[in-house]
């Protein structure tokens, strides 16, 4: 894991700012704060911050491109679309998911664990709602960071056909907002690393049967009900139909979905680390 090279003890690696804050609720400046003291960290790792970005890219050169010669074109919401520029917009809601799921529940089960990081920080005036608000907002730059990167990459093969792309990376920050706020909540309730066998039971199925390589229409409907419940899917439905230009106000309904999700495990990880700190 990338915090367990650095073996600083917690209280050395908060920044003065953080000990000597003012409390502040949800939303305070101790969640700023702590996202300072991550940015800090990071700074020695980068390494370990850059790799999360190669697997969706691999998957695109590799499937995406290689593949996508032999499958030629298929159809998207009536119209035929290039199997690489279908592929894409999958990928970039993968590379968001991706930076923040592994933020929001390895690193923090080990902050929270072995490096009693939040013990040393709810010694400070923050409050439990700071560090889940915090923690969030972490995970929401690091896989904001993976879609820009992302981003770029489909711009330079010419894979955006659309002027609604522009809204691409706010969406992957929502993507990313979702899964953050989920995955820490559910790391709350983890008792040992063997646990996380379930954050990879959950994450792998969505990446390959959330419409990510093939039209949800190859499967049966009762099985499209399923998939179309995931969260995953919410994301890559959203980017397809903003990067290939097919906008129609459904597209809202997987927006409401997302932020709901996020907000719900932001409020959930809050609650659940005061619980386990502070009784």
């Amino acid at each position: 894991m990338s915090e367990q090279t650095l073996r600083q003890l917690p209280l050395r690696i908060l920044p003065a700012s953080m000990l000597l804050g003012r409390r502040g609720g949800l939303g305070g400046q101790g969640s700023a704060h702590l996202i300072e003291r991550h940015a800090r960290v990071y700074r020695h790792t980068w390494l370990v911050l850059a790799s999360g970005f190669f697997e969706p890219l691999f998957y695109l050169l590799s499937i995406g491109i290689g593949i996508g010669v032999l499958v030629g074109k298929l159809t998207f919401e009536g119209h035929p679309v290039g199997y690489t520029s279908f592929v894409a917009p999958a990928l970039l809601a993968t590379s968001a998911m991706n930076g923040a799921i592994f933020d929001s529940t390895f690193n923090i089960f080990f902050r929270l664990k072995y490096a009693k990081l939040y013990d040393a920080t709810l010694a400070t005036p923050m409050r439990a709602g700071d560090v889940a608000l915090g923690e969030v907002g972490w995970a929401l730059i690091r896989g904001g960071l993976y879609a820009c990167a992302f981003m770029v990459i489909m711009l330079a093969l010419g894979l955006v056909h659309s002027v609604w792309a522009v809204l691409d990376i706010p969406v992957a920050l929502l993507i990313g907002f979702a899964f953050a706020g989920a995955g820490m909540a559910a790391t709350t309730f983890i008792r040992s690393w063997q646990d996380f066998e379930y954050v990879t039971l959950a994450t792998l199925p969505m990446f390959l049967f959330s419409a990510t390589f093939y039209p949800l229409s190859v499967y049966p409907r009762p099985i499209q009900l399923i998939v179309d419940c995931t969260p995953l899917y919410q994301g890559i439905a959203l980017l397809r139909g903003l990067t290939l230009g097919y906008v129609s106000p459904g597209l809202l309904w997987h927006v409401l979905y997302l932020a709901v999700m996020g907000t719900g495990g932001l409020a959930i990880a809050g609650s659940r680390i005061s619980r386990l700190l502070l009784r």
